[in-house]
């Protein structure tokens, strides 16, 4: 079932509004319509794109950026940690040798080794929103004063195709394990319409955790597929359209009360929404059952893997923006300040040396490598120290993102890090700049702005210009 923030109410005929909108699906079908309505750029915000689709893979909880693509094999044990490094298809660029895979591609990605902000907590809000001012976001949860996220800005600007959502959320929204809203991939003060689809899961371990050990000390990772919520087995489209009944009573009241336009175009966004949900095309994207056994095995039966697979189904049938949010579920976030090196070397690095590797295969051998930017990057990197419990701490002062695709130049690497991995000691890199790349290759302009609430413009980039080097 699609669930919403916000307090509980009753609706005017009694019915609760926590149910009404559950009915009706989160944010009240943002994130399920791609052109329902026009583009709000003017035209000077946009310009010729260069992919079609985006896929951020946000590796939630800060991997480790000197234990996988910035290893520092000169540094003191206690910095360097365990990992050996080997090297890769681009001369003189070692990565860690538990990306074995990922080694063979790097002369055909590009990787930018100095990501820094302020942010020292657990939320995507930096790198989904290239924001980085204000206080840093311990709060976690989002709020309807946010700034908006890249996906949710995609949109505006018309970014997507008819027929299929402009930006989904894998496997489901970020907290979904802890009971969190995290902040970043939300409309923000664009308004609910613009929040994504987030899709659902109900992700399980493979094995028991052992007794008395956590998921820092057990190898144990979580199995399941994403899909279409409300529309799991017990979901019909007799019960859609039950659903569609109750909401037309929601709008005959509400239109008693108000012959709002804003009254009007919810009800054209919960028609074209519901057309949507029971679409035999957006039905057949989430449907994991069309792969072969063969490429569920290449991508991994996790729910990581899955979610790649996934992502690849969707950038296929013509979703502009798709992010992949990796969860607590078991072990699978990367924040690891307890057994930082047993974590990445058994469960972590080869899911996704695995998984995005296949994702690349696909994208070429399927036309769509040229059209379609891979970003995989953290919410932060780790300390360069190695602590007590042979982990690493957050350190958001250095990370990395690896970019993927025929708009970027082959075998780029952008940035140097001092000897620890601790700083950029050149070309430092902010959210924004990251966000500004992106929506240029999106065919929007890295200065175009949005309003708030009150009308007010707001540059989507934060300030941050493109990271032009990195472009083909």
């Amino acid at each position: 079932m699609l669930t919403v923030l916000g307090p509980a109410g009753r609706a005017c005929d009694g019915v609760s509004r926590r149910a009404v909108l559950q009915a009706g699906g989160l944010s009240l079908f943002g994130g399920l319509l791609a052109t329902t309505s026009a583009s709000q750029a003017e035209p000077s915000d946009k310009h010729t794109a260069r992919v079609k689709s985006v896929i951020l893979i946000d590796l939630f909880g800060g991997p480790s950026h000197i234990d996988m693509f910035d290893p520092k094999p000169d540094a003191p044990a206690e910095i360097r940690g365990e990992f050996a490094s080997i090297a890769t298809s681009v001369p003189g660029l070692p990565i860690c040798e538990h990306l074995p895979r990922l080694a063979e591609w790097m002369n055909r990605v590009a990787l930018i080794r100095t990501i820094s902000h302020p942010y020292n907590s657990h939320n995507p809000y930096a790198v989904m929103t290239g924001f980085t001012g204000g206080k840093d976001r311990e709060d976690y949860f989002s709020r309807p004063t946010d700034y908006p996220g890249m996906g949710a800005v995609a949109t505006y600007f018309g970014c997507g195709q008819p027929g299929v959502p402009p930006y989904v959320v894998l496997p489901d929204f970020p907290g979904y394990t802890q009971s969190l809203r995290r902040a970043g991939p939300y409309g923000g003060f664009l308004g609910r319409k613009y929040d994504p689809l987030f899709a659902t899961a109900d992700p399980k371990l493979d094995k028991p955790l052992d007794s008395g050990k956590d998921f820092y000390n057990d190898d144990v990772w979580a199995i399941g597929d994403p899909r279409l919520p409300s529309l799991d087995a017990a979901t019909t489209a007799d019960a859609l359209d039950r659903r569609r009944t109750l909401l037309q009573q929601f709008d005959a009241q509400a239109r008693l009360v108000e012959g709002s336009r804003a009254t009007r175009d919810l009800a054209e966004w919960q028609r074209a929404a519901f057309d949507l949900l029971l679409s035999p095309k957006v039905r057949g994207a989430f449907d994991l059952t069309k792969e072969s056994d063969a490429t569920r095995d290449r991508y991994g039966r996790d729910l990581f893997g899955s979610s790649t697979l996934m992502a690849r189904r969707l950038v296929e049938f013509g979703v502009s923006y798709v992010t992949i949010h990796t969860e607590s579920k078991a072990n699978g976030h990367w924040d690891t300040h307890n057994n930082n090196f047993k974590m990445l070397k058994n469960l972590r690095l080869p899911f996704v040396d695995r998984s995005l590797t296949a994702l690349f295969e696909d994208l070429k051998a399927h036309g769509l490598w040229d059209t379609t930017l891979v970003v995989m990057c953290g919410d932060m990197g780790r300390t360069p120290k190695i602590n007590k419990a042979a982990g690493r701490d957050h350190w958001p002062q250095c990370g990395f993102a690896l970019l993927a695709g025929g708009a970027m130049k082959p075998g780029c690497v952008y940035g140097t890090s001092d000897k620890q991995a601790a700083y950029p000691i050149d070309f430092p890199v902010t959210p924004g700049d990251l966000c500004a790349t992106i929506y240029e290759l999106l065919g929007i302009s890295h200065e175009a702005t949005v309003p708030d609430h009150t009308g007010r413009p707001h540059g989507i980039s934060h300030g941050g210009q493109p990271v032009r080097d990195v472009l083909a």
